[in-house]
């Protein structure tokens, strides 16, 4: 059961990760995903950027990538290097490495190793990023996520919500791209 009342705009933007696209876009998409999921992985492989291109850059619609760390300890560590790199500036640059650098669900490929690795990769100061994982600095919001992700019955990954003012679609799984096309024009 959810609780359809935590369903609003700025409660499904809020604590999401930086925005893509225009603030005042007419449609939102927001993906709860989890970095180790093979589903996640083949949507950013696969049809992101075709939405990207076609809705985002064009004003049509902004993204929010939201956690939901179904796989466990791992991916919620993956989660939180991707804040502590945002704490650098480079969220999405070391989102879309961690993606690029897939290689299945709970293998052992998210590690300190690896997650140090990317941000050396985008050259951020490994100092503070160290810092910041040691510290789990970022550990709550990852939680809030995936606990709101629940509250408002997310129990798969991805999901998307795609929304407006006055109407929500929600997708589940890697669909193809015409499912998105679909839902976004029919929204839009």
């Amino acid at each position: 059961m959810s609780d359809q009342s935590l369903i609003t705009n700025s409660q499904l933007i809020k604590n999401g990760s930086p925005q893509i696209g225009l603030d005042n876009a007419p449609i939102t998409i927001v993906e709860f995903g989890d970095y180790q999921c093979t589903f996640c992985y083949k949507f950013h492989q696969d049809t992101l950027n075709d939405i990207k291109i076609d809705y985002i850059d064009t004003g049509k619609a902004n993204y929010v990538y939201r956690d939901f760390p179904l796989n466990g300890p791992s991916s919620i560590l993956a989660s939180e290097a991707s804040y502590c790199a945002d704490d650098q500036g480079k969220y999405w640059e070391y989102h879309n490495t961690i993606f690029k650098n897939w290689a299945g669900e709970n293998t052992g490929w998210i590690n300190m190793n690896s997650l140090l690795g990317f941000a050396a990769q985008l050259d951020l100061d490994i100092i503070e990023f160290s810092n910041c994982m040691d510290r789990h600095m970022h550990y709550q919001k990852v939680i809030n996520n995936e606990s709101y992700a629940k509250q408002i019955g997310i129990s798969a990954t991805p999901t998307f919500l795609i929304f407006d003012d006055t109407q929500l679609i929600r997708i589940v799984g890697a669909q193809p791209l015409e499912k998105f096309q679909n839902a976004l024009n029919q929204i839009g």
